[in-house]
């Protein structure tokens, strides 16, 4: 199955149905805080996640501590990193999958959001966006196939191997000599 997705055409086209849904989810929540009549402020978000953090129904206790350390010490004194980040992670996400590219990496950002935001308590939509962002993550470059990863993935490969001084790949020692 997972051949089927990473490799067949109609797998991609499928994928593309997938990618234009959650791209035009991530692109306008990122639009809607960027260009708000307000600026976008993730501190009251902030606060009510550390002050309600999901918590254990019998113990009490936090269920996510390392997460709930993570938005006391860092989040909410970075708050206004923070308030810089979501809007246009979300914006670059939305973009991303919307025209299909460097596919996997805005999958893979939108699915660690998706996962922020169900630490903190938030629900709603996460999970059937994170349902979604994992098709599209397990499709892998598949997933840009009709995008333009089909040309950005190419020169990034190019690039990536001038820069690291690799060759071009080349046949197995003895493969294909004749006698």
């Amino acid at each position: 199955m997972m051949k089927w997705w990473r490799e067949n055409v109609w797998a991609a086209g499928l994928v593309v149905w997938v990618r234009l849904l959650l791209g035009y989810h991530w692109l306008t929540a990122g639009w809607h805080k960027i260009t708000g009549d307000k600026p976008f402020d993730a501190t009251g978000f902030l606060k009510g996640a550390i002050a309600n953090p999901v918590a254990d129904k019998t113990t009490g206790e936090a269920v996510y501590p390392t997460y709930l350390a993570f938005l006391e010490h860092f989040a909410l004194p970075n708050v206004k990193l923070i308030n810089i980040l979501i809007p246009w992670g979300e914006l670059l996400v939305g973009l991303g999958l919307i025209l299909g590219t460097l596919t996997v990496a805005a999958a893979f950002f939108g699915l660690l959001m998706n996962f922020m935001f169900v630490f903190a308590g938030t629900v709603s939509t996460n999970p059937w966006l994170m349902l979604l962002g994992m098709l599209v993550l397990t499709a892998g470059a598949n997933a840009g196939r009709f995008g333009l990863d089909r040309y950005v993935l190419p020169l990034l490969r190019k690039e990536a191997d001038r820069f690291f001084r690799r060759g071009p790949k080349t046949p197995a020692a003895g493969a294909g000599l004749q006698h």
